[in-house]
Formats: structure tokens, sequence, C-alpha cells
């Protein structure tokens, strides 16, 4: 065993003696089908904190020939898949994590000298019946052990990326350590599988294509390994029974990452939850914001203030609930190449400030958690009222709740006057301003856009979380340059109210009409017994 060449299973073995083990071993069978063949460099980003290392973990405790690792998967899913034994510590495993070597030298050139230095003394160390031709040479060293023994490698690289979010303008750099990269892994007949972790998707450079063998797998496009992101919808639910925590408050805190597999028999979609954010959760038996306490809100500031045409208008829209279209295929995977407010937001989806679906090409907030964090970063920043806003929506719904419809087209018309950043000439924008200005009502509601109901659509509606059914549903109606008598009509025709067929209780149904003659809002509210 050595530092970097077969590292064995401690890591691994760290997690599974964890109070929360997540199996995701089904992961093994996805690198077992691409071993030794065209297919073998697998190339996985996502959001810090959502299991990286750990799968590189795994990964190095299933293959390590230095040690037999069958005890550990003796109960897990990998154990009863037709692969398992033929790949179990077959193979001669290097783990390297580039954020180590990045952290103990100044310089792009030390890094890699350092790099290279210590995995040949691992190298040479084990491999002492080998004549090496030159001791000084990683890849001629891993040539001579391969034509001395036929034995490949399978290669694990954790924080690929970390030299392009340390080094963000240094493009001699980021090119220099992409070209060792290549060197080292392609066309290399000791590779028998390269899998690298980071945050981000590979670098473009053009025409440099460095790593151009590597299959990608991102936030925008996650593959066939969609389910590996981070935890599933049954997953968290049953970690929710077994620690008798709101599975429904879990999904509102820390669902919404929408990841869709496309596969010849159809797309698949995945619903996926942070894992650090939910693990604390269950141990800590309280629901809170836990994946962003691993990175001040101020890195999400840094981007949406940029100045980019429409990125203060989706930013805000998005905060309303909205879905944002983009284009992800200009952006340049690094953190400082930015020709368009897409290509700011495609960052955020790869850190995990947003979520893609790659449907509809649109980006939305993923969940609660996250949503705090933009008021956390928008709270420091001079956003038009923004925040005044959000601010002023508990006593909108408190005026809500005790229908005062005056008060809450009072409330609603200081929210349009204070959100400048928004054209305000149509439903849609009025319907913006009426999620943001009831931004706080998500505490107690899920909140709907365009539900479908009776006759047509209920453009707002607002469903009482299950620990708050106490609270009335509410169903809004929004009309542009007409009349709230005309809307609250319109809920009644259509019978709205039939959206909330599995809710017993009052429910709401609110009128609002913007007049653009008097640039005010007006409000009609009523109350039914379903």
């Amino acid at each position: 065993m050595g530092s970097y060449l077969n590292p064995g299973s401690k890591g691994f073995q760290e997690s599974l003696n964890s109070e929360i083990y997540v199996d995701k071993t089904g992961l093994i069978e996805k690198t077992n089908a691409v071993l030794n063949t065209r297919q073998k460099f697998i190339c996985v980003s996502r959001p810090r904190r959502f299991g990286k290392s750990m799968a590189a973990d795994m990964l190095a405790a299933y293959y390590d020939r230095g040690e037999n690792s069958a005890s550990l998967f003796s109960s897990l899913k990998i154990h009863y898949v037709s692969s398992y034994q033929q790949h179990l510590n077959q193979y001669d495993v290097i783990k390297v994590n580039m954020q180590e070597f990045l952290s103990m030298t100044h310089s792009m050139d030390e890094m890699l000298t350092m790099l290279q230095k210590y995995l040949v003394f691992d190298l040479t160390d084990h491999f002492q019946n080998v004549r090496f031709r030159d001791k000084n040479n990683l890849i001629q060293v891993m040539k001579d052990i391969y034509a001395k023994t036929n034995r490949s490698f399978v290669i694990l690289i954790d924080e690929w990326d970390c030299l392009f979010r340390e080094y963000q303008q240094n493009q001699d750099a980021q090119k220099k350590y992409l070209d060792f990269l290549r060197a080292w892994l392609k066309d290399k007949d000791y590779v028998a599988l390269a899998y690298m972790t980071g945050i981000l998707p590979i670098k473009k450079y053009g025409s440099h294509s460095a790593l151009n063998m590597f299959t990608e797998y991102s936030m925008t496009d996650p593959g066939e390994l969609a389910e590996y992101f981070g935890f599933t919808e049954s997953e968290v639910s049953a970690l929710c029974e077994k620690y008798q925590m709101s599975f429904e408050e879990a999904k509102a805190w820390y669902d919404g990452y929408d990841l869709i597999a496309h596969r010849r028999s159809g797309d698949e979609h995945y619903s996926m939850y942070s894992p650090k954010s939910v693990v604390d959760a269950m141990l800590r038996h309280k629901f809170g914001t836990y994946w962003n306490q691993t990175e001040t809100y101020e890195a999400l500031k840094i981007y949406i203030q940029m100045d980019m045409d429409g990125l203060q208008n989706a930013v805000v829209r998005m905060l309303a609930g909205e879905a944002i279209k983009i284009n992800t295929g200009t952006f340049s995977n690094d953190m400082t190449t930015f020709a368009s407010k897409d290509d700011v937001l495609t960052l955020l989806v790869h850190l995990g400030y947003l979520t893609y679906n790659s449907i509809d090409e649109s980006v939305t907030i993923p969940n609660k958690e996250v949503s705090q964090e933009y008021v956390n970063a928008l709270s420091t920043m001079n956003w038009h009222g923004v925040m005044d806003s959000i601010e002023a929506s508990r006593r909108l719904l408190e005026a809500l709740w005790a229908m005062d419809a005056d008060a809450v087209a009072a409330g609603v018309d200081k929210a349009h006057e204070e959100v400048s950043v928004l054209q305000y000439n149509d439903e849609n924008s009025l319907s913006c301003i009426i999620n943001l200005a009831f931004y706080f009502a998500r505490e107690y509601y899920t909140i709907v856009r365009e539900l479908p109901a009776g006759k047509g659509f209920a453009d707002v509606c607002m469903i009482p979380h299950r620990m708050h059914l106490d609270k009335p549903a509410v169903v809004i109606e929004l009309k542009w340059n007409k009349s709230a008598s005309g809307a609250l009509a319109q809920i009644k025709e259509k019978h709205y109210g039939n959206a909330l067929k599995d809710y017993q209780g009052n429910i709401l149904l609110v009128g609002i009409n913007y007049d653009k003659a008097t640039e005010k809002h007006e409000c009609l509210i009523e109350k039914i017994q379903k």
C-alpha cells in the first residue's frame, strides 16, 4: 500500500462506518462496463459536498488489488451485479487529489513536478523487479511497468479542476495542466480506467481539445450517471422515515435538482437532493441551511452582480419562482470567461446555485436552502428594493389571511414600485411580482404557477404544507388592465378551486388586477369551504 498507489479502502470504510450511508455502489457497474474500452475516460462534475470524493474512495476500495475488500461490498448493491467478481481487486489503482498538490506548491510547474515525483516514488518502490528507462519520467515509468507486467491501471483524479478555480486568470498554467493530463492519459495502454471528479466540466480552449477523449457527465448533462449525483427522492424518503423527519419539509428545503437521463427507452427524471444537507438535517433532527455553510454567500454575490444585460431581471424572476430560458452551449467551462448572462447562469448550475432542465432548456433556483443564499447575497447589494419587497412579504401574507383586500393591493403596489428591474407590461410580469411579494409564503405553502384546474389554469395557487394545514389554501387569478371582479369571476367560472382536490378546508379566492392608467392594483378576496 502506498500513499497514491493502491491506497486501500480506509476512506470507503469510514463512509460505511458513518451513521448514515446511502448505497451508491451501482456506479461501479457503470465503470466496469467501460474498463479497457474506448469509453474508459470519465469526467464527472457536480457541486461541492455532493459526494465526489466518496465516490472516488469507493472506486479505489473496489478496484485496489493491494487488499481483499470483498467484505465491504458483500451487502451492497454491486455485490449482485454480474461484473462484480470479475473486476473486484483486480487493478493497480492510482488515486490523487489535485487540491492537495495545489495547496502544497506555489506554481503550476512546481505542482506538476511534485505530483510526478511522488507518483514515481510509489511506483518504483512497488515494482522493484521492473527495469526503468527513466525513473524521472512518470509516463515512461508507467509504460515500463505495463510492458513488464501487462497490468493496466485504474487512475482516479479527485478535484481535477481545482486549478481552474484557484488560478482563474492564468491561462498558460491552465493549458500546461491540460497538456500534462493529455500526455499522461491519452492513448496510453496502461490506462484501464481514468475517472476524474470536479465541479467544472472540462475547460474549452477553442481548437485546443486537450482532453477530448473524456465522456463528460455534469449538472447540465448527467447522462446515465444522474442517479449517482446526489440522494434520490426514495433515498431521502427512507431517511426521513427512519429519523422521523417530515419528508415534505425535506423536499422543500433540499429537493429541486432536476436531473434528466436521456435513454433510448425514453427520458428518466431524477429529483436529486443535496447529500450534505440531508445528512446534517437527519443527524441534527432539524432542517436548516447546511450545504451553503461550507462557502460564504460572497461567492454567489460575485456572479449575480455582474454587469450582464438581463442578469438582474433573470435573478429576480427566479427568486420569484420563475424558470429562465438559457443557452448553455456558449459556456467556456471556467469562472472568468462570460459573454452573456447565459454563461453566468450556466456556471451557477455547475456550482449548485441553479438547476437546469434540459428538456425546456431553462434554469430555476432549486430549493429553499439555496433560495436563502440568494437572499443573503442580495441583502448586501443595492438591488432597487428587492430585499424590501421580500421583507414586506410577511405583512402581506398576514393581510391575505385577514382578507384585507386593500392591504393586499397596497402591498403588491409597494412590491411593484420597488422592483424596478422588471419590465411591467403583462400578466407574466404581474405574476412575477405576486410571487416575489409573497416570497415569505413559502414558509407555509407550496406555490405553483399556472396550476391546471377545472377549465383552465390558476395563475398562482398556494397549497399549504402538511404541517400548516391550519392555513387556508389560496387561488389567485391575475389580470392586467382589466378588473379584479373579472378575475374573481373567472376563478368561479373555471372552478379553479377544484385544483385542490386533495385539500379539505378553507380556500381564499383572490382576484388581482393592475390598472395601467392609475398604475395601481386592486384586489378582491372571497372565502369558500371545501
